[in-house]
């Protein structure tokens, strides 16, 4: 069934701040690209406390509105952490639509965590819980691109990128899903990057420039 607007809305109506221009020119060049007919691979600039958080949270909700699933990538076990808390806050008590053979029609949106420190039968439950898809959303390290990690459906990766993501790394996303469907992409930097490195590093992502600090 269409749940068309509703993760994206709820999410946005419950933002404690309006957003500003620019958050709101960003997440319409994000969500036209989500829609295209391309996987999208887009780069956004823009200062620590520009709000890049929220395009990512949109991003991963649109992948999970259309049956897919997010993947968020921070550069260390710790903003990874910190990221899967600022997510459990901010998407408390959402729903999405339960599977076929469920009893009820709507089930918890789901996220998990994946790092090294996750061992032993937690890592287990969570590798198995992404590839049968009740996994909505997982945050890691780079612990996501590794063999063991399979997903039912990855529909949007956001990579935080601190540590230069190399181009290997976001081409192994890329060929995540089991029917080689590529995820749509979203590269977040807080340093603004000299054009040529650019098009070095990026030269296969468009851009996007959050240019507007919220107020205060």
């Amino acid at each position: 069934h269409d749940t068309s607007g509703t993760l994206l809305a709820r999410f946005l109506d419950a933002l404690a701040f309006p957003l500003t221009g620019a958050q709101q020119r960003v997440i319409d060049e994000v969500v036209h690209d989500l829609g295209g007919p391309h996987p999208m691979h887009r780069l956004l600039q823009g200062d620590v406390g520009a709000g890049k958080t929220v395009v990512a949270v949109t991003t991963l909700l649109a992948a999970v509105q259309g049956g897919h699933q997010g993947a968020l990538m921070a550069p260390t076990e710790v903003l990874a952490e910190q990221h899967a808390i600022g997510l459990h806050r901010d998407l408390a008590g959402f729903q999405v639509p339960a599977g076929p053979g469920s009893l009820f029609a709507e089930r918890d949106l789901r996220i998990a965590l994946l790092t090294n420190r996750v061992t032993g039968a937690e890592r287990k439950q969570t590798l198995a819980a992404l590839e049968s898809g009740e996994v909505d959303i997982v945050v890691g390290t780079h612990a996501l691109i590794q063999d063991a990690v399979r997903f039912a459906s990855l529909g949007a990766v956001v990579i935080d990128e601190q540590h230069r993501f190399g181009v290997e790394q976001r081409a192994a996303l890329r060929t995540a899903n089991p029917d080689g469907r590529a995820p749509d992409v979203l590269v977040m930097t807080a340093t603004p990057i000299p054009r040529t490195a650019a098009m070095t590093v990026y030269g296969d992502l468009d851009v996007s420039v959050l240019d507007e600090l919220p107020p205060g």
